[in-house]
């Protein structure tokens, strides 16, 4: 539908950006902090960085919210290191890891940013995981355990509060994240999926009882799957990946309750879960107060074709078929990152009207952006090909806001150079600049890229002005 005028950004709206521990902070082994499986990861086949030092935000964080404040950002998504908080993730509690945390939240709020806080980003304490990780049930009381001491040091301080960022792509794709073993069988790994929500339901209902102006919701990765041609079959393949890909984790989210298409989808499998007893009373009574999603790309799907094709992909943002379910295939209507990631704007309006309609909860952007291979000459990035990403994204908001959709803020990924999960610091994101290459940490150096000066104009005009 067009609109002849579209309705402003709602007063209170969140202009944000995004980042998580392990890909900015550093600082992997200092002031006490344990090792995450992030942090023992063997070398990435393509040969990238680790994360040791990745932007040096651990030690730079004053210098990194002033430019947060020059940008203009009321809001800031980033992630705590369980590792930081807790070293073996359910022993000792770090008394430097919680002060570093206690600074930083301070910092933003001196500066007028509004802290959003991730509980969980990929990084599940390595000694947690040599006793089986999420697969091991005593992994959930681990997790709420580390969110108490979350609630009781920062509470007063934070109001948003995201439990488990992109739990769905952990499941599906763990093991090109880093989170999920080789070779681990789908009874485990959904397992391991039915612990993660059973750990957020706890942190949600503890937020409720002990934050009492805590919001809280989850940060899966959503978006809407096309069927490839208007064939019944492809239809129906698209609501299968919808189903196993999104509803399984926002239904179960939201409504306390398994996809049935889904649950359908794992018994087909012999990967249903097993089920103790007062665990579907637990996810029945944790309810969020928003929904965030991260939202980069589209997908597109077709009905299986019985032969080794239907598996081809590549990673999380390129839809990977499954035999006898559903086909990935290329959307022939959409350009395309350097990194073969489909530019949908339109898509991302779409999921908006979709998850609104579903659920009728707020919703809040806690990633979207573009990664290239950014360039620093004379001291500028050129980053024009970013402002043309964000800003088609940006006035879909505005879209969706004029459906009728209540969107709570928008934080793209990210706020600054950071490590990516898949091609290390070559693939950049962020308005400003970390002068580092993969493997020569140069001088850390800070640089505002072209996309800064125009993400300060959005937000000095309340999103009027993309120009």
């Amino acid at each position: 539908m067009k609109y002849r005028t579209l309705k402003p950004f709602p007063p209170g709206f969140l202009w944000g950006a995004s980042t998580s521990a392990y890909q900015v902070e550093g600082a992997w082994n200092e002031d006490g902090k344990g090792p995450s499986v992030i942090d023992v990861m063997p070398s990435h086949p393509e040969g990238t960085t680790d994360f040791t030092v990745a932007s040096d935000h651990y030690h730079r964080f004053a210098e990194d919210v002033a430019l947060f404040s020059e940008l203009g950002l009321t809001a800031y998504r980033f992630s705590i290191a369980w590792t930081r908080i807790i070293p073996d993730g359910d022993g000792e509690i770090n008394a430097a890891g919680v002060a570093f945390y206690h600074r930083l939240i301070d910092a933003l709020v001196a500066a007028g940013i509004e802290p959003i806080v991730t509980m969980y980003h990929f990084d599940l304490p390595a000694a947690l995981d040599a006793k089986g990780g999420w697969v091991n049930r005593a992994t959930v009381d681990a997790f709420a355990r580390f969110s108490e001491v979350l609630f009781a040091e920062y509470g007063d301080k934070v109001t948003y509060w995201l439990t488990i960022n992109e739990q769905n792509m952990m499941i599906l794709y763990g093991e090109a994240i880093g989170t999920i073993k080789a070779g681990m069988p789908k009874s485990a790994i959904y397992q391991a999926n039915h612990h993660m929500m059973l750990a957020q339901a706890k942190a949600t209902n503890l937020c409720h009882d002990l934050v009492p102006h805590g919001l809280i919701g989850p940060a899966p990765n959503i978006a809407l799957c096309y069927p490839a041609t208007c064939h019944p079959e492809d239809v129906l393949a698209a609501d299968d990946f919808n189903a196993i890909r999104n509803w399984l984790y926002t239904d179960m989210a939201v409504l306390g309750r398994y996809n049935s298409v889904a649950w359908a989808y794992l018994e087909e499998l012999g990967a249903t879960p097993e089920i103790a007893e007062g665990d579907l009373e637990l996810l029945a009574s944790a309810r969020p107060d928003f929904l965030a999603f991260n939202y980069y790309a589209s997908h597109a799907v077709a009905r299986p074709s019985g032969t080794e094709s239907d598996v081809a992909g590549g990673d999380q943002q390129i839809a990977v078929g499954e035999a006898g379910v559903y086909a990935g295939v290329t959307n022939e209507y959409l350009p395309k990152t350097e990194f073969g990631w489909e530019i949908d704007p339109v898509g991302f309006r779409n999921t908006f009207r979709a998850l609104w309609d579903r659920y009728h909860l707020p919703l809040l952007v806690t990633e979207n952006g573009l990664g290239a291979f950014d360039k620093l000459e004379d001291g500028q990035v050129h980053d024009g090909y970013r402002i043309d990403y964000l800003r088609d994204h940006i006035e879909q908001i505005q879209w969706a806001i004029s459906d009728g959709v209540d969107v709570l803020g928008y934080s793209p990924w990210s706020a600054i150079d950071l490590v990516s999960t898949h091609q290390g610091a070559a693939k950049r994101y962020g308005f400003v600049y970390v002068n580092r290459e993969e493997f020569d940490l140069l001088d850390l150096a800070r640089y505002r890229k072209d996309s800064f000066a125009w993400y300060a104009k959005v937000i000095a005009s309340q999103g009027a002005d993309l120009s």
